[in-house]
């Protein structure tokens, strides 16, 4: 389908949506709802599968504290300059299509109204459509749509990896967490991040240490994917799996992992990755430097960088979750 018939046709499939959004008293849920149409509407058109799109407005929502859109449906933002052209001396929010293209901006009408604006929901999904049809459809040609649209390879992998979960799951209702080990098992832990680290020279604790005996099963908090598995000098074997919030989870020290778990695995709440142990600081195998437990990292980020934030907070939430759960 070329990229003009597809631009008429979306046209129709968004305006019954039109009038919902106008609504300022959605529940979460509805917006769940109407967001999910606007990516299956999307796909309809392109033939692309919705979870890609949903990934993107995912990935930008996580990056975007003050979304574009009115009304909290889609999060998607494009930077002003870019959507109206950056030799647009009339640059706003919402212009006639035509005057955009006019200027190299890339922002599309998606309701028929001869206006892309960049508050508008239709607008942004439209946009986003278009711009990854100059591509293609193949997951390659999506992936090179996105690198030339963020310019990060990280940016990439992870909308990557959020597409991969919703497919998976196959819906974008994904908060539920799990503390990462058993409530029954015999542990501890407090508030230790920050905390300085002689090992490898002078650092500071990014992450939080839940101490429990050999063996324990560490279990995955989020839904995500598997990024990385191995051996770390620091971590020993350790894990990372990258959730749907662009925050990066990083277990550590562990005795082993579990049966059949790989780097590019998709992994839910409560999924048993490995197992406490004391491994790391040293040569590939050392273990038993310090007491058995896991160190718990999260790293968060924003489209341009990375950092390590305080994971105890969020690891009290989820074990009285857990507990909630198990009542």
């Amino acid at each position: 389908m070329k990229k003009s018939a597809a631009a008429i046709f979306i046209l129709a499939l968004f305006i019954p949506v039109i009038v919902q959004a106008e609504s300022e008293s959605l529940s979460d849920e509805e917006k769940l709802k109407m967001r999910m149409a606007l990516y299956q509407k999307a796909e309809a058109v392109t033939q692309i599968p919705w979870y890609y799109f949903a990934a993107i407005d995912q990935f930008e929502r996580n990056i975007h504290k003050n979304k574009a859109s009115d009304t909290g449906i889609i999060g998607i933002t494009i930077p002003e300059e870019r959507w109206a052209g950056y030799t647009n001396p009339y640059r706003n929010n919402a212009q006639k299509a035509g005057l955009i293209e006019l200027f190299g901006g890339i922002g599309k009408d998606g309701n028929g109204d001869g206006i892309a604006d960049r508050t508008n929901d239709e607008d942004l999904i439209q946009t986003m459509v278009e711009w990854i049809l100059q591509y293609g459809q193949t997951r390659q040609d999506i992936k090179i749509a996105l690198w030339d649209y963020y310019h990060h390879d990280l940016s990439v992998q992870t909308i990557m990896n959020i597409a991969k979960v919703y497919q998976n799951f196959r819906t974008i209702e994904l908060d539920q967490h799990m503390f990462p080990v058993p409530l029954h098992a015999n542990y501890s832990y407090r508030s230790t991040w920050g905390h300085p680290r002689g090992f490898g020279g002078r650092r500071i604790h990014e992450g939080t240490d839940i101490f429990a005996n050999y063996g324990v099963p560490v279990r995955a908090t989020t839904y995500g994917v598997i990024e990385m598995k191995g051996w770390n000098r620091f971590g020993g074997w350790r894990i990372g799996i990258r959730d749907i919030n662009n925050i990066y989870h990083y277990y550590a020290h562990l005795n082993g992992f579990a049966k059949d778990i790989k780097k590019g695995q998709v992994v839910k709440p409560g999924d048993v990755i490995g197992y406490v142990g004391a491994s790391g600081y040293g040569p590939k195998g050392t273990s038993g430097k310090f007491p058995p437990h896991l160190h718990y990292g999260m790293y968060k980020f924003n489209g341009k960088n990375e950092w390590s934030f305080d994971p105890y907070p969020h690891l009290r939430r989820w074990e009285r979750e857990t507990r909630n759960r198990k009542k």
